[in-house]
């Protein structure tokens, strides 16, 4: 994707979030930049001096990026439960950062350890429990791949840490491209 893609989507996802704490109308927004015309999936991370604030997404769309991109950031600054109790204030916003990640598609892997931390992401599902990890939480975090999906499935999708052992569950990979303010 390209800088100027980038810098739209940043923008977008900003001006939205905006709104969003602001209780102001969800801003609208057109575009004709080819690079943000595909539906792909999206996830708006939210973090204010490096605290999570917000983390939301969707893997899968049948809009255009640039609108997803606009509606998971709307989701992400009011809808994370996580922050039920403590919402996203507007005098926090200029402390906000928003780092975007476009999502590959998924792809099903049936060795769990067949993946690069850093590099992919997982999605695991059980029955109709879902839950994932960005790339970026085995940096974030240090953990082995054992620890990533035993996590994911104890934390996530709210099974045993040991489900992903043992070959009842969908593992999936994915990879993102990263797009982060630079404030």
């Amino acid at each position: 994707m390209d800088d100027s893609a980038k810098k739209i989507l940043l923008d977008i996802a900003r001006k939205s979030v905006e709104s969003a704490v602001k209780s102001e109308p969800n801003p609208t927004f057109s575009c004709d930049n080819p690079d943000i015309q595909s539906h792909q999936g999206v996830f708006v991370t939210l973090k204010n001096r490096g605290q999570l604030r917000g983390c939301i997404g969707r893997f899968v769309s049948d809009i255009p990026l640039y609108k997803l991109v606009s509606e998971i950031a709307i989701s992400s600054a009011t809808e994370d439960s996580r922050f039920f109790d403590d919402p996203i204030t507007p005098s926090e916003l200029d402390q906000l950062n928003i780092e975007l990640s476009i999502l590959s598609s998924l792809k099903r892997i049936t060795n769990p350890l067949d993946f690069e931390l850093g590099k992919h992401g997982i999605y695991i599902r059980k029955d109709d429990q879902t839950g994932c990890f960005l790339p970026q939480v085995a940096t974030e975090t240090g953990w082995t791949k054992e620890e990533f999906l035993s996590h994911c499935c104890s934390g996530k999708v709210g099974i045993s840490a040991n489900a992903w052992k043992h070959g009842n569950i969908e593992i999936y990979t994915f990879t993102v491209e990263i797009i982060k303010e630079v404030r």
